[in-house]
């Protein structure tokens, strides 16, 4: 695939999952100060990843953390540079950036059918982990009293990252077949 088409098909992933961003949240949730369930929001960005390899993946990835800062940012509750700088790693950078190594986990598998569904599955664990580690780094002050911010932070992520997991596992695998023509 030429370069032009790379980046054409990549623009239109990073596109198709902000749409999908917007119009699809499944779960508005007022206690959540960030994150929601969407039908499958990520999945254009390990599809990207899968088709046209790692590279373009995390290209792609990094691309659509911009876009996801741009239209969702919220501000730390720290007074530190260091924490805001965690908070834009850690929520967005990294956050959305581990989706783009789909593609290396579906070559390391041997670009098998069942690769997708699982690259999908660990990605997107990937990306719950970076939104724990920032609960425990800079959202702690948040958790209720008697509650551990670890707890806090499983629990608080997992509200929209398990649901997440799933529904991009298996949208991945049903649409497995058609990532495999495709790359």
């Amino acid at each position: 695939m030429s370069s032009t088409k790379k980046i054409t098909f990549s623009a239109l992933m990073v596109a198709l999952s902000t749409v999908l961003m917007f119009v699809s949240k499944l779960l508005p949730a007022p206690w959540l100060q960030g994150g929601s369930v969407t039908i499958a929001s990520m999945v254009p960005i390990i599809a990207a990843s899968v088709i046209l390899g790692g590279k373009w993946g995390i290209l792609s990835a990094l691309v659509y953390s911009v876009l996801q800062m741009m239209t969702g940012f919220y501000p730390p509750p720290t007074q530190t540079f260091l924490s805001f700088v965690l908070v834009i790693l850690l929520d967005y950078v990294l956050a959305y950036g581990v989706l783009g190594l789909a593609g290396y986990i579906y070559s390391m598998l041997g670009k098998k059918a069942y690769a997708v569904p699982v690259s999908a599955f660990v990605v997107t664990t990937f990306r719950y982990v970076c939104h724990i580690l920032s609960g425990l780094l800079i959202w702690g002050v948040y958790a209720p009293e008697g509650q551990t911010v670890l707890m806090y932070s499983l629990i608080y992520n997992g509200t929209y990252m398990v649901p997440e997991i799933i529904i991009s596992t298996i949208t991945a695998a049903l649409l497995s077949k058609v990532f495999q023509k495709l790359s």
